[in-house]
């Protein structure tokens, strides 16, 4: 499959190769990187957080932007037609970006697998792929992918997957009246599928694999790292010297991958427009980007 490389860019206070900022946007700051991937927004569905990840889409800027799978859910639609009026602004103002400069890249994933019908196309300036390949300012070649290629009950198993699918979504509901509950009782949002995820073992054991699996293809094709999604756990590490990288989802944890300017990738969470919103420039943007167990 033919890669798309990116293309050099750097992490800079203003650059005038930069995309332009949104003139129809309020003036607050913006954060800019040499890339931003995010994957798993699950647009068509009433768990997708389309009005933060608007926000964060608003106040960074990037030369190349990947999506990395998941983006829009062709499974929930096809059970049920939902669009809210966020989804479709969302997609605007993706496609308001490439037209600004953005290098847009779209990684198709299992849900909306559709996609892969147009692999090697671009529409609206957006490259549809089945992956890519990223090179970092430190001249790490990463491999892009969504991941679903490399979960076992999505490949063998596909109806299990959509029970699975069911399940998740029936939790997401059970979680929006409990942290309803608790939001009257003063008490932060908590996530059952995270904790659910976290603590079962068969759970814990598949993602395990997965995210060895990944490794292992990225060691074999003479990758430095991988950066995927699929599996709604924003994490990187490394796995016998293979950099692993999950951004996360746009449903519970709302966190994106990003690359500084030196070629460092770190998980960004969308709180950090709350730093943006006071007017926190690069002096707090790494403070900003975090990785889970660092």
């Amino acid at each position: 499959m033919k890669a798309a490389t990116s293309r050099q860019s750097a992490f800079v206070p203003a650059s005038p190769d930069l995309p332009a900022h949104d003139e129809d946007e309020d003036d607050r700051p913006t954060l800019r990187f040499r890339a931003i991937f995010i994957s798993d927004v699950h647009l068509g569905t009433p768990g997708c957080q389309a009005v933060p990840l608007l926000d964060f889409l608003r106040h960074t800027e990037s030369r190349d932007l990947y999506l990395v799978g998941d983006i829009i859910d062709g499974w929930q639609l096809k059970r049920r037609w939902y669009w809210h009026q966020t989804h479709n602004d969302v997609v605007q103002k993706v496609l308001r970006k490439a037209r600004k400069g953005t290098h847009v890249t779209y990684i198709a994933g299992n849900h909306d697998e559709a996609m892969r019908h147009f692999l090697g196309l671009a529409f609206g300036g957006i490259d549809i792929r089945d992956e890519a390949e990223h090179v970092t300012a430190d001249g790490k070649r990463m491999l892009i992918t969504h991941g679903d290629l490399f979960d076992a009950v999505v490949q063998g198993a596909k109806w299990l997957a959509h029970v699975g699918d069911a399940l998740y979504l029936f939790s997401l509901r059970l979680n929006r009246w409990f942290n309803h509950v608790r939001a009257k009782l003063g008490l932060p949002y908590w996530s059952l599928a995270q904790f659910l995820k976290h603590r079962v073992k068969n759970a814990v054991g598949y993602i395990t694999q997965f995210e060895e699996a990944l490794a292992h293809e990225a060691r074999r094709r003479g990758f430095d790292g991988v950066i995927c999604g699929h599996i709604h756990k924003a994490e990187i590490r490394d796995i016998g010297g293979i950099r692993y990288c999950n951004d996360g989802d746009w449903v519970e944890s709302l966190t994106a991958l990003v690359e500084l300017e030196n070629g460092e990738l770190r998980i960004i969470n969308w709180k950090a427009i709350d730093a943006l919103q006071r007017g926190a420039l690069n002096t707090e943007a790494r403070g900003l980007a975090y990785s889970p167990g660092d």
